[in-house]
């Protein structure tokens, strides 16, 4: 490592408690004993009787196994292909599981086996079960206890889980049952060792999750008794006082949500009761969940995350969304305001827990704006999990809805899951009369460049549109942009001085010896840089006209970005970016209106 790399690294540790790194520490030697001593770790892992096993209550339903066309079905699965992801490979015959070629997050879920839950639903219940039967013998025989992807904690939590739920539909009264329930204790004996202390978060609460319904399938009270106390001081930590989850990543606050329906449900069939913790976790956490929907009902893309579908949202039974224009919701840092059919979600909060800088990314001060019930300003969202140029980016400031100053990112993101230094957000207002809904705020994530540049960002929304002043303060020279990114299929065209500029034609930022600032497009048209320029922008929620004001000489220009189109694909989408180099202060103020109100649009600072 460079020594670049370890001062990236030492402020990447400094944020973490002792107990996580000794949790790591013997994580990492417990798997080196399962590869190295495989019938010494079996011995060491022991798992409770199975002669215990009693199996889940019959009327207890997951949440997985309620949306059953989520999952592969049986003819999918005989023909020897499985789709996770939304990427179809081919098991093979005999069955291949290591899949090296594959992301990992693909490794990850096809030994999760929750993609069972389609074939449990199947109503040819001899052809499912016979399948489940040849699959289940063939990773039992390929998956070597303790080794490789399937028996890293948090598949192996998720994959116990569900063979729990699957036992009675797919594997009851079958000769390989005896098997099968041995395999359960051992995997009962693997996780109670290897709970994730060191990652914590929704890792933690998946282990938890998975030892609860272990416990009640052997009926094993000591160990039921043990894993809901762990997972009632988790509650106090991970579900913030205003319900959100503490990771602040919408999708993953679903999941956990999720988690914590199933454990609820499974204990209350089971005719035991939950504790209070857990119940009032759910309702608040449901009740968060209604305020930041969109108006599509859809889970806001914020941080790491993926497209949570209808049907399992739903499930979860969110709480209803707010009938008043503002909502703060101060602990997990979102701000909801509704004008009229304007809508927005603003990001005014830290980017990650302390100690869990995974699933953040270095949007601070970024919003989510819909019109009409369809997107505006959308998140570009996660693609990869994969660390390189593609999780860099969309980790990044400049793929988000915010300010990028010198192009540095507002969070030291790096790696594939870690962050350094973080904006602090400060001097958070809100409020909302017969005018509008206002808030501002403003965070010092770029403090560590020359002349420590402070971002403040002010939203004004009323039923007539939205305005955003963005204001950089600070000393010396510095380039600033402002970027707003559109949904696939936005047509934007840009108006000024000089020139006319039609997207989604991709820009360029030239700078000439003289330093003078050009956008070129493939064409070859210039834009010049002007104080004020105007734009045009056609998208999903309909025809806009935007007005930008700068205080400095700037460019106003499109740039073709990667938008996640799911993991492992992305698709290109407009981003409508306001350049400025010049010195600090710098104040740009963004206008959206409606294309027909464009000649009622004032702007002044």
């Amino acid at each position: 490592m460079t020594g670049s790399d370890l001062a990236l690294l030492a402020r990447t540790v400094v944020h973490l408690r002792p107990q996580q790194g000794a949790s790591r520490v013997r994580l990492r030697a417990q798997r080196s004993m399962a590869r190295s001593w495989p019938g010494l770790a079996r011995r060491v892992f022991t798992g409770p009787d199975p002669a215990a096993a009693a199996g889940w209550p019959p009327v207890f339903l997951p949440v997985d196994a309620r949306a059953p066309e989520r999952w592969p079905g049986l003819g999918e699965l005989k023909s020897g292909t499985i789709r996770l992801l939304g990427t179809a490979r081919d098991l093979g015959e005999p069955p291949a599981w290591e899949h090296a070629g594959a992301p990992r997050l693909w490794r990850f879920h096809l030994h999760y086996w929750d993609w069972a839950w389609g074939l449990a639903a199947d109503p040819d219940r001899a052809a499912a079960r016979a399948l489940f039967a040849r699959l289940w013998r063939s990773w039992q025989a390929a998956a070597e206890f303790g080794h490789g992807d399937a028996w890293l904690p948090y598949p192996a939590a998720l994959r116990a889980w569900s063979w729990c739920g699957l036992h009675a539909s797919l594997v009851a009264g079958a000769d390989f049952e005896p098997s099968f329930v041995a395999g359960l204790a051992a995997h009962a004996g693997f996780l109670r060792r290897h709970l994730e202390f060191d990652v914590g978060g929704n890792h933690l609460i998946k282990g938890l999750k998975a030892l609860a319904g272990l416990a009640v399938f052997f009926a094993d009270e000591r160990l039921l008794r043990r894993a809901l106390h762990r997972l009632t001081r988790q509650l106090a930590l991970q579900v913030l006082p205003d319900g959100g989850h503490y990771e602040r990543a919408p999708a993953y606050h679903c999941q956990v949500l999720a988690d914590l329906i199933d454990v609820a449900d499974l204990l209350q069939a089971a005719g035991l009761a939950a504790a209070g913790e857990l119940t009032t976790a759910i309702a608040r956490m449901r009740g968060w969940l209604g305020a930041v929907l969109s108006p599509d009902m859809r889970v806001p893309l914020l941080n790491d995350g993926y497209p949570v579908p209808r049907e399992l949202v739903s499930t979860l039974r969110p709480g209803p969304a707010p009938a008043f224009p503002l909502l703060v919701l101060p602990d997990t840092g979102l701000v909801r305001a509704v004008a009229g059919d304007w809508h927005l979600l603003a990001d005014v909060g830290a980017p990650c827990p302390a100690e869990l800088p995974a699933h953040a990314h270095a949007d601070t001060l970024g919003c989510l704006v819909h019109v009409a019930g369809k997107p505006l300003l959308i998140d570009t969202g996660t693609s990869t999990y994969d660390a390189g140029a593609v999780r860099d980016y969309e980790r990044s400031t400049a793929a988000h809805n915010t300010a990028e100053v010198d192009g540095a990112n507002s969070t030291e993101v790096w790696g594939a899951f870690r962050a350094a230094r973080r904006a602090r957000v400060r001097g958070l207002t809100a409020g909302a009369d017969s005018s509008g809904v206002t808030c501002k705020a403003a965070h010092d994530g770029y403090r560590r460049l020359r002349g420590r540049p402070l971002h403040q960002r002010r939203w004004s929304l009323t039923t007539a549109g939205l305005r955003v002043d963005d204001l950089v303060t600070g000393r010396g020279r510095h380039q600033v942009v402002v970027r707003w990114h559109l949904a696939p299929g936005s047509d934007v065209r840009i108006t000024a001085e000089a020139a006319r500029v039609a997207a989604p034609a991709e820009t360029a930022l030239v700078t000439t010896p003289a330093g003078t600032a050009l956008v070129t497009t493939p064409a070859g048209t210039a834009l010049r840089a002007t104080p004020a320029g105007t734009a045009l922008v056609t998208t999903p929620a309909g025809t806009f006209a935007v007005v930008v004001v700068a205080s400095r000489p700037m460019l106003l220009a499109t740039e073709s970005r990667p938008v996640a189109a799911g993991f492992g694909a992305t698709t290109e989408a407009p981003a409508l970016a306001c350049h400025i180099d010049a010195g600090l202060p710098v104040q740009v103020i963004t206008v959206w209106r409606r294309a027909h109100d464009e000649a009622g649009v004032e702007v002044a600072a």
